[in-house]
């Protein structure tokens, strides 16, 4: 049986090197260098060690390399207005499920997934929701992740509009 454990903060640069494969996987390239992988692996750092535990990041060690994750699963928790189906408000929103390609169809992020969900229902949470790609779709029904009604809309500001910390 594979078990996760928790991500330390020593653990932030292969989880921003997981993410890098996530995405080349999504997008059918690898993502370009740049700030974005240090501002990624700041956050980590940062995030892993916060008191109020708002984010979750829980993986498998690669069994044949030393100081290498083979998997991730990420998550974060957001406070949102409650209603009927979730009266906390409390959501968990799920995002850099990674197995390094060496490492896949091992249970890796099956470990990953399951260590994570039981981290939000040890804290409240009643919602979760991922965005699927679609080789990671059978893992998460076979979770008990289901589709949603209604579409997800999306707005994206350029990167040149960013606040700067200076007033307009």
């Amino acid at each position: 049986m594979v078990s996760a454990r928790r991500a330390m903060v020593d653990d932030a640069a292969e989880l921003v090197r997981l993410r890098g494969l996530m995405i080349a996987a999504l997008e059918g390239a690898e993502p370009p260098p740049g700030p974005w992988r240090d501002a990624a692996r700041d956050t980590l750092r940062e995030r892993l060690v916060e008191p109020e535990e708002l984010m979750a990041a829980f993986v498998v060690d690669a069994p044949d390399r030393p100081g290498t994750l083979a998997a991730c699963a990420v998550g974060t928790i957001d406070r949102r207005l409650g209603g009927p189906g979730n009266p906390s408000g409390l959501t968990g929103y799920v995002f850099n499920v990674c197995t390094d390609p060496g490492h896949r169809r091992r249970g890796y992020s099956r470990a990953c997934m399951e260590a994570l969900l039981d981290w939000y229902r040890r804290r409240g949470v009643l919602r979760v929701d991922l965005r699927a790609s679609e080789s990671g779709e059978p893992l998460y029904r076979s979770l008990g992740f289901r589709p949603t009604a209604g579409s997800t809309l999306r707005l994206t500001f350029p990167v040149a509009a960013a606040p700067t910390g200076q007033p307009a």
